[in-house]
């Protein structure tokens, strides 16, 4: 028989060591619990860091997935597919842009919106050819591949991959005044999380969003929101811009498009910024494929079916004032909106990760960010009493 050592074993053999994950093996999945192989229950509070938002198998995305294997999964770009099509057009009703393209891992589509609008950028806005500045925020995570690592601030994502993608202002997340020296005639876009998920739960003053976004519209600078991991219903609207009332010039989509089942991304523009690609300036083999476009279009379904961003909202408020009731000498502060919540730890008690190991002892499924940071963000169709065994739970592991 098979043991959990063994499976993590294999891993530590054959794989490349760039993960730390907790030691736990899993089997199966359902709505907001998971199973390791050796019959354990756990509630899922990382939620895939946020792509499952719809529950683990969700029978009616598992069943979109099934009905298009038996189908056709796979067309390449090369020719139409009777998915797409519909998937993109539901898509673009449900969000309100004009124009979606779709790829497929979310560092896709932040590289995608990078071409996007830089060639805006030179062709729109008349920057002069190479020169089109993107101005990002410290802390952020958009991705990992050698362009996004090379606008990071964290040493361990740029340490021995330069050089680095140029044409990236660093500033401090939060910061107006930051942001307005930041602006020059060549800055073509404003990159920015609305929360960021992986530097900490770190949610901006309030207000940021809303008067970042005019500073943008004042100097024709467009806004481009990652809501890769708050977008979907995570922090109570469909949108985590939505918050401030700002309809980005630019969303980045991905993770809960697919309900964790299969890896569907997209970036979602009017006209006036997609319209700078033309056939061969940008594409990808998958993005758009039949399987992928079928499984995104019963996962958005699912999420307006089930009104899961109305579920976070309720469910996400209530949790968040209970895990700040709870008295404790480690935490230094608890922060969140709708289901996304971090527990920052105080650096005298040291790091985050064994309080996330006692968690994961007692039934519960946490990761630590940056160090100190726990993070909790379960599907959004946990039931309220899982959250209340939680703070049971939480409230002596914090103690």
């Amino acid at each position: 028989m098979t043991t959990a050592i063994d499976y993590l074993s294999e891993v530590e053999r054959y794989s490349a060591h760039n993960y730390h994950p907790l030691p736990i093996v899993l089997e199966r999945g359902e709505g907001a619990w998971v199973w390791d192989v050796d019959g354990k229950k756990y509630l899922d509070c990382l939620a895939a860091y946020s792509a499952v938002n719809q529950g683990h198998r969700h029978p009616a995305i598992v069943g979109a997935a099934k009905a298009q294997l038996d189908r056709i999964t796979l067309t390449s770009r090369a020719f139409h597919n009777d998915q797409m099509g519909p998937f993109l057009r539901e898509l673009c009703e449900l969000t309100g842009y004009e124009r979606a393209l779709p790829m497929n891992a979310g560092a896709e589509a932040v590289e995608t919106a990078i071409k996007a609008v830089r060639r805006w950028g030179y062709r729109v806005k008349g920057i002069p050819a190479n020169q089109a500045e993107i101005v990002v925020c410290r802390d952020n995570f958009h991705g990992r591949t050698t362009t996004i690592v090379s606008f990071s601030s964290d040493p361990l994502y740029q340490a021995d991959f330069g050089p680095f993608t140029p044409g990236f202002t660093l500033i401090p997340f939060g910061d107006l005044t930051a942001l307005e020296r930041a602006i020059t005639p060549h800055t073509a876009a404003f990159l920015v999380e609305p929360i960021q998920c992986e530097g900490g739960v770190l949610i901006p003053p309030a207000g940021y969003l809303a008067k970042a976004y005019a500073l943008c519209r004042q100097h024709n600078v467009l806004f481009v929101a990652d809501e890769i991991q708050t977008g979907l219903g995570r922090t109570g609207k469909l949108f985590a811009s939505e918050w401030e009332d700002v309809r980005p010039d630019v969303t980045i989509i991905g993770k809960a498009l697919s309900g964790g089942v299969y890896p569907v991304s997209a970036m979602l523009a009017d006209r006036a910024v997609m319209d700078v690609f033309e056939p061969g300036s940008h594409g990808s083999t998958f993005g758009g494929n039949p399987l992928a476009a079928a499984i995104a279009r019963a996962a958005l379904r699912v999420l307006v079916d089930e009104d899961l961003p109305a579920r976070a909202q309720e469910l996400g408020s209530w949790f968040l004032g209970a895990l700040k009731q709870i008295p404790s000498p480690h935490v230094k502060d608890v922060r969140g909106r709708g289901l996304m919540v971090g527990v920052e730890i105080k650096k005298a008690s040291g790091p985050a990760r064994p309080f996330c190991e006692e968690l994961a002892r007692r039934g519960i499924l946490c990761k630590e960010t940056h160090d100190q940071v726990i993070r909790f963000a379960p599907p959004l169709v946990v039931e309220r009493e899982a959250l209340e065994w939680v703070i049971g739970e939480a409230r002596e592991v914090l103690a």
